[in-house]
């Protein structure tokens, strides 16, 4: 049975795959300005992620929160910094962030079962 990393990472790629088929001049280079805007630059790849948390919490978009800490998982950024950066997320965007801090935290815990797994 696949866990939520894995649905949400499939789901992604399906649709993602679906949506750059069509051709569509300004979505794909929406696209290649998220993937470029998100590289080393002056800012290294995890302070960018992080930010890139934080925002995605305070817009409260799950999928985008999911995307932010895989790439923060497999950078190795430590589950403390994670949680320090979701406390700022949630000081930032109220109590209505809460429940997505709760899926946040959860999506993170399977990430660390499935690296203990492997």
């Amino acid at each position: 049975m696949p866990n939520q990393v894995e649905e949400f990472n499939a789901y992604r790629l399906k649709m993602n795959d679906k949506i750059l088929a069509d051709n569509n001049k300004v979505i794909k280079r929406i696209f290649n300005l998220d993937t470029n805007a998100f590289k080393e630059g002056h800012l290294d790849v995890k302070t960018k992620e992080l930010l890139g948390l934080v925002a995605s919490t305070v817009l409260r978009c799950d999928d985008c929160v999911k995307y932010h800490l895989e790439t923060c998982f497999k950078e190795g950024i430590s589950k403390e910094e994670v949680m320090e950066t979701l406390s700022i997320a949630t000081l930032i965007g109220g109590t209505i962030v809460i429940p997505h801090l709760r899926k946040a935290y959860e999506f993170w815990e399977e990430l660390e079962l499935i690296k203990n797994e492997e």
